[in-house]
């Protein structure tokens, strides 16, 4: 059943970033992260890679664990914004600004936005594009959050400040194959520097 392998991706997924929340070594919870994807995206129904692909497929590329692009940022009121997302079959989904960054410009060349997505549940979504978007990586951005689909690292604090490690930026699953249609990041959400860690094309491909 469709849905049934859906709901096991779904809770592996969530498992996942749990345990990742856990662990106090960045660089361990990376690894778990890697092994994870790796072992899913090779094997499980719901994989997005194309199916006759899997047996020579090794596993989402990524750059080297880069503890300088683990950075703990503060979280300040952006200006309003709303927009919809087409979304395929699916329709489409609806998501409004909620709070932008404040500490990531000396890093990576500008702030990004967070958004809130709309609709029954709700959800965090972070997508950005990069420097290295269209030769390095997806040229449509790399995801950080998307909690509807269990990609949560958490760590928001009282003072309203949260750690991102974008040493867990991941392709959407449309990089992979022409099934999916999936929302990108905005022009707002692109940041001038080059962010040389998470998801990346393998070398081979570039």
């Amino acid at each position: 059943m469709i849905e049934v392998e859906l709901w096991d991706w779904r809770q592996t997924v969530t498992n996942l970033y749990f345990q990742i929340r856990q662990l106090e070594n960045p660089d361990a919870a990376w690894r778990m992260w890697c092994d994870t994807r790796r072992a899913l995206f090779r094997s499980h129904p719901q994989s997005p890679i194309e199916p006759d692909t899997k047996d020579t497929y090794l596993g989402p590329a990524v750059f080297p664990y880069d503890p300088t692009l683990r950075l703990t940022v503060g979280l300040t009121t952006p200006r309003e914004e709303r927009f919809a997302v087409a979304t395929g079959d699916d329709g489409q989904i609806s998501l409004h600004a909620f709070a932008r960054t404040n500490g990531l410009a000396d890093k990576v060349g500008s702030e990004l936005t967070l958004y809130w997505i709309e609709g029954y549940g709700g959800g965090v979504f972070l997508p950005f594009a990069d420097a290295t978007s269209g030769t390095e990586t997806y040229g449509g951005g790399r995801y950080l959050l998307d909690t509807i689909k269990g990609a949560d690292l958490g760590s928001i604090r009282p003072d309203h400040t949260m750690v991102l490690d974008f040493n867990f930026a991941y392709f959407p699953s449309c990089a992979y194959s022409a099934r999916y249609v999936c929302p990108l990041a905005p022009s707002g959400n692109r940041l001038k520097g080059a962010v040389r860690a998470g998801e990346r094309i393998p070398a081979t491909s570039r």
